[in-house]
């Protein structure tokens, strides 16, 4: 048996903030807004997860108002949510991820984003895919004042 989940998650740039993706620091004047670190690849991945198994989204398991996660490391939250998957049985196939930003120039960092994530959830890296693109100067993306990512995983049943 299979399951397939989809995940979106977008956040506003921002001064004064650092640039997570992935687990992965990025050299940017400009960072993430959110409740958490903001690591919107990381929330992406988590939310298509938490899909594929209909156990709602990442807002249900930390919610913003919960000021126990203020700050908090999106990678511990993964780990979180990668456990609720293993305890019901289930196993990542693939993922497969683009981040849609005009800038900063993510290509360098998309190896040590793979094996970040790849870690953190025990996979092999080639699971895992990062594209990155822009929004062609379109909307909040295009404008820079946001960076979001589209995430589809494919999970397998381990009793098959």
């Amino acid at each position: 048996m299979i399951r397939i989940g989809n995940g979106y998650d977008l956040h506003r740039l921002v001064e004064g903030r650092k640039l997570i993706l992935g687990g992965v620091e990025i050299d940017h004047h400009l960072g993430l807004l959110g409740h958490s670190d903001a690591d919107v690849l990381t929330h992406a991945i988590m939310d298509a997860l938490l899909g594929a198994l209909s156990l709602g989204d990442i807002g249900h398991y930390f919610p913003p108002t919960d000021p126990q996660w203020a700050g908090s490391d999106s990678m511990k939250l993964l780990a979180q949510v990668h456990q609720l998957i293993l305890d019901r049985g289930w196993i990542i196939g693939n993922i497969d991820n683009v981040i849609v930003a005009e800038r900063p120039k993510l290509k360098p960092y998309l190896p040590a984003m793979i094996d970040t994530l790849a870690q953190k959830l025990a996979i092999s890296p080639d699971r895992i895919s990062i594209k990155a693109t822009t929004n062609e100067k379109l909307g909040p993306v295009g404008r820079e004042e946001a960076i979001c990512v589209h995430t589809v995983i494919l999970l397998f049943c381990q009793d098959q």
